[in-house]
């Protein structure tokens, strides 16, 4: 049975062993094991149920390490890492040989990226090896943002999370690679375009992949999805009436207007219209309404504009149902 505890050796003892563990992150927590043990890799397939195509990120304890990981490292990564990092982004880079086959989707590039966590980063710099570390979720499912999240996820397995709190960002990282040292976003994240493009200009961004070899992890269509159906929906109010028959739950930005709002499970993620607040609560907000056994949950877009982006990229993986 999934059991949280709240000591920092215990869990570095555990990954020494071989054992994968749930971590907490700034983004979302992760299942996180040691790269250059295939034991430890295969399991955090295993407990996903991820499939092996689907590259995860390797978490290092600073910039320092990051060449011990990859190489033909292009100047605008090391200008994003020294503006970014400790923090939410991901830099898809060419792989050393030394980094298993299995980490990278088969894959000649890896993704790295050193997270803005205290116990993350005392755990790491305590490790003599990065640790792969997707999200602590079932594949496909939404994302946790709380240690709970993870022990209810996993009640099954025996798994040990470390307890860090809610994670701040409450959305997963940027991850940002580069075609012929151009960089190129593949997953709108914590870090907006906005802030990337402040630090290198214009950059491309091509953030889905409905086949089996993704660039980079994030990229599949549907992804962080609830258990109920999900619409995402730029007309609530019409939305709603076309499902009036259904038990229904809402989610949307900074108010509700509906006529007999209080006949739905209603969940408002910023009274203030912060996109900050909102990004912080998004996922929190999808796991509680997922809990009321709805028929249906509708999702109002967001302002298309800085982190909106990232949430209305996340609502619309959500909508998206695996066939």
């Amino acid at each position: 049975m999934a059991a949280i505890i709240t000591q920092i050796n215990e869990v570095a003892s555990l990954l020494k062993d071989e054992a994968v563990v749930g971590i907490p992150t700034e983004t979302v927590y992760g299942l996180a094991g040691n790269i250059y043990s295939a034991k430890a890799v295969k399991q955090i397939f295993s407990i996903k149920q991820r499939p092996f195509y689907n590259p995860l990120i390797v978490h290092i304890p600073s910039i320092n390490s990051l060449n011990k990981i990859a190489t033909e490292i292009p100047e605008k990564a090391f200008q994003l890492a020294e503006a970014f990092w400790p923090g939410p982004l991901t830099l898809v880079l060419k792989k050393l040989p030394s980094v298993p086959d299995i980490v990278t989707g088969g894959k000649d590039t890896v993704a790295i990226r050193v997270p803005n966590h205290p116990l993350a980063l005392s755990l790491l710099a305590g490790l003599d090896f990065p640790l792969a570390a997707p999200s602590a979720n079932p594949f496909g499912t939404i994302s946790p943002t709380t240690a709970a999240h993870v022990a209810s996820y996993f009640k099954g397995n025996d798994l040990k999370v470390l307890d860090g709190g809610l994670c701040e960002k409450g959305v997963e990282s940027t991850i940002i690679g580069f075609k012929k040292e151009q960089p190129v976003i593949y997953r709108l994240g914590a870090i907006t375009i906005e802030e990337i493009e402040e630090i290198l200009g214009n950059v491309e961004v091509n953030r889905s992949h409905s086949g089996s070899a993704p660039e980079a992890p994030g990229m599949l269509l549907s992804h962080y999805a609830p258990k109920a159906s999900a619409l995402l929906t730029d007309d609530l109010e019409k939305t709603v009436s076309l499902h009036s028959g259904k038990k229904i739950g809402i989610l949307v930005f900074s108010k509700v207007s509906l006529a007999n709002e209080q006949r739905y499970d209603c969940e408002i993620l910023s009274v203030k219209a912060d996109l900050e607040e909102a990004s912080f609560k998004f996922y929190a907000a999808l796991h509680r309404l997922d809990k009321q056994e709805l028929d249906l949950i509708i999702m109002e877009k967001f302002p298309d504009m800085g982190l909106g982006k990232t949430i209305n990229d996340r609502m619309q993986r959500a909508s998206t149902r695996r066939t």
